[in-house]
């Protein structure tokens, strides 16, 4: 477009913060991308010949029993390694569903598919023909796992169809002329800066932005804008403008051997052109005269940019180059996970290690010191028999052991926090270990959910555990409350949001049959599962106390200002929410600006940390409050560690006014609603991590002193 006959605005101006974040690996001379996914590697294999040599033993040393047994033993060995070797061999050729390689040779087709509009702006996705864009003979949908429905996507064919190999030049797709409802459609999502979403061989279509640094690697956007907005030269009359015109560039690396190729990069640059042509419209086989099939740059009039009016003919184009490239079909997704700010996550662990280790220092020298002098004194005056006054932690052994009020609650949280964990272990192993890839589209939630649901049979376990050390003898009823308390909480304000985005006719409001998919897994799988581990547990002998619990309670002393339980609830919660708190930034940015996250290998070593933080915060805590007589400690040792979600919805309001450009009331709601899913879903998490450390501790330093 030229620039002399209109000026346009910055609408980019955040392409650089929006950008995709990505990978790096570290190289001698200069940073290349990161990561190979090992699951999308060509792995060939060698045949394992594996022979085994019998020897035959001389009479003289060993007897024929001997040399039977021997015999046995090194058949057993190569037996043994064998099999090793196949699960070995096994494990390597192992692909997940949609990311096995597919070769193509010269001219096989290739179907472009497109997914979801997407936009920053307002966070509802709509479907790729929600507006009047070219339409294939037949929509068909493309067979979606439950993450991707969750997501929004709606993935369909397109009438873009490209020749392996065999570029194509001004192809004509298809025109139309807007009516007043269709340019309105239109520039309502040029306003919300919506993009276009396309799929080839499973990879998203990027748009490259060059970096002002030449040396710097080229960045992608995830998507193209459907338009623009700007004024001409000498007006101030604000227009739209729609990109209808599409170069492509697909990448593809070449196997020199079998000349077949596979595809590496899916690229595109949008253009505004108002299409013109000679005589009649003969559909593909009309001739444009803004459009020179047999140029190298097709688009030969882009100074006519194709305004979105009324009555305005819009006439949408592609081409189609291939360029051949080094980048190897296992690494292609490196370009997509290019990433720039990896010292700061180094800066980040290496910081909150520091804090741990110093706070692991300081607790095991108050540990230490305290109770090795403690158990010491006391033992000691026992055996002495010094009619001396108790003191410390130590006088309240015949109530720190008392069920606390609503411990059937509280056995229903730690249950719950128990299958969060376990959900979440699982998902960090499966993700470091490359099973949880971007290219598995939707698998990260997938995963999340069915780990959910079969890790009830250890919620149920532990709920009905602690039930049972409570003198508690309804296990069907606190299973029941188990398995769905949270599920029923967080469903309650799922089906409110799900409501308002139906109400915005968006692709991203869940579809009745998902919904009834998620019910069965619920009540069909996850409740039974969640009663057998409450059967099991409730049919283990109950824990019994270290010491035992008076019948009449203790009167607890007044506490000092600073053992208030609402202050040391909230001084707990800011360790633990300091040692996520650079990773939540990230976590954020991935989910509400459309980028990839994967670096899950940062992300498990900030839950290790986190995990440690949680258990020595309450435990520093808990003995405090029991050095100050105060026994309620099962509630506040909960409630210390899990006050970090506080801070962590806190901090995602800050996000929110800062970071994010959304500005309806519907997309903010949406925000709000399901950070503080995310929110509730951290505090039973952390919650359950600094009761069981100070479960554990109390036990530990009460079974350590002799009382009478």
């Amino acid at each position: 477009i030229s620039s002399e006959r209109l000026t346009w605005h910055n609408q980019n101006k955040h392409s650089q913060r929006h950008r995709t974040r990505s990978h790096r690996t570290d190289s001698k001379s200069t940073p290349l991308p990161l990561s190979l996914n090992k699951y999308e590697a060509n792995y060939k294999h060698q045949p394992i010949n594996i022979s085994s040599r019998s020897t035959q033993p001389s009479a003289r040393s060993l007897s024929l029993s001997q040399s039977e047994a021997m015999e046995t033993r090194r058949s057993k060995a190569v037996r043994t390694l064998t099999i090793f070797l196949l699960l070995i061999h096994g494990a390597q050729s192992f692909y997940l569903p949609g990311v096995a390689p597919e070769d193509f040779i010269k001219g096989d087709d290739l179907k472009v598919k497109v997914n979801k509009l997407t936009s920053t702006k307002t966070q509802l996705p709509y479907s790729f023909y929600s507006l009047p864009y070219c339409r294939p003979d037949k929509i068909l949908d493309s067979a979606e796992n439950l993450g991707e429905v969750l997501r929004g996507d709606r993935i369909e064919n397109s009438p873009y169809v490209f020749k392996m190999r065999e570029p194509q030049m001004c192809n004509i797709v298809c025109r139309f002329t807007p009516d007043a409802k269709t340019v309105k459609q239109f520039k309502e999502k040029i306003d919300d800066e919506y993009r276009v979403n396309m799929i080839l061989d499973n990879l998203p279509l990027v748009v490259p932005i060059q970096r002002p640094d030449q040396e710097a690697p080229t960045v992608y956007q995830l998507g193209f804008h459907v338009g623009l907005k700007g004024h001409y030269a000498g007006s101030k009359e604000e227009k739209y403008f729609i990109h209808n015109h599409l170069a492509f560039t697909v990448k593809y690396h070449r196997d020199t051997q079998t000349e077949t190729a596979r595809i590496v990069g899916f690229e595109v640059k949008p253009f505004s052109v108002k299409h013109e042509y000679e005589g009649k419209w003969n559909d593909a086989k009309t001739r444009l005269t803004t459009c020179d099939p047999h140029s190298k740059h097709t688009v030969v009039n882009s100074n006519s940019p194709q305004e979105v009016a009324e009555k305005q003919e819009i006439v949408f184009t592609y081409d189609v180059e291939f360029q051949e490239s080094d980048v190897k079909w296992a690494s292609r997704w490196d370009a997509y996970l290019l990433m720039s700010d990896d010292q700061i996550h180094w800066f980040s662990i290496v910081n909150s290690l520091m804090i741990v280790l110093f706070l692991s220092g300081m607790v095991a020298m108050i540990m230490l010191r305290t109770l090795y002098r403690d158990i010491s004194k006391y033992n000691e005056l026992e055996t002495q028999e010094e009619a001396q006054e108790e003191t410390g932690w130590k006088l309240v052994h015949g109530d720190v052991f008392r069920a606390p009020n609503n411990s059937d609650l509280l056995c229903v949280y730690v249950g719950t926090g128990v299958q969060f964990f376990g959900m979440i272990l699982v998902t960090m192993i499966f993700a470091v270990l490359g099973f949880l890839s971007p290219s598995n589209r939707g698998g990260l939630m997938t995963a999340m959910l069915l780990l959910w649901v079969f890790m009830g049979l250890f919620a149920g376990y532990a709920s009905a555990r602690l039930y049972k050390m409570f003198k508690g003898t309804e296990w069907k009823k606190i299973s029941f409350r188990t398995a769905v308390m949270f599920p029923a909480v967080v469903s309650a304000i799922f089906i409110v949001l799900n409501t308002l985005i139906w109400g915005q006719k968006s692709s991203g409001a869940v579809p009745f049959g998902t919904m009834f998919a998620l019910v069965f897994l619920w009540f069909g799988i996850s409740v039974p599962l969640v009663f057998v581990g409450g059967y099991v547990g409730f049919r283990k002998p109950a824990l019994e106390d270290p010491v035992k619990t008076n019948k009449i309670p203790r009167q607890i002393p007044e506490q000092a200002w600073y053992m208030n339980p609402v202050f040391s609830i909230l001084i707990g919660g800011i360790l633990p929410f300091g040692a996520v708190f650079i990773e939540l930034f990230f976590i954020l940015t991935s989910i509400w600006l459309n980028q990839f996250y994967y670096i899950f290998g940062f992300l498990f070593l900030v839950f290790i940390i986190l995990i440690v933080t949680c258990a020595e915060i309450t435990i520093v805590l808990c003995y405090f409050q029991l050095c100050s007589e105060d026994y309620l400690w099962w509630w506040r040792s909960y409630l210390t560690s899990g006050s970090s979600a506080v801070y962590l919805f806190l901090y995602a309001t800050f996000y929110f006014f800062t970071k994010l450009e959304i500005t309806k009331l519907v997309s903010g709601m949406l925000y709000f609603g399901y950070m503080l899913i995310a929110s509730y879903a951290f505090f039973v998490l952390t919650g359950t991590i600094g009761f069981y450390a100070c479960f554990w501790f109390t036990r530990l330093i009460y079974s350590s002193v002799k009382i009478d």
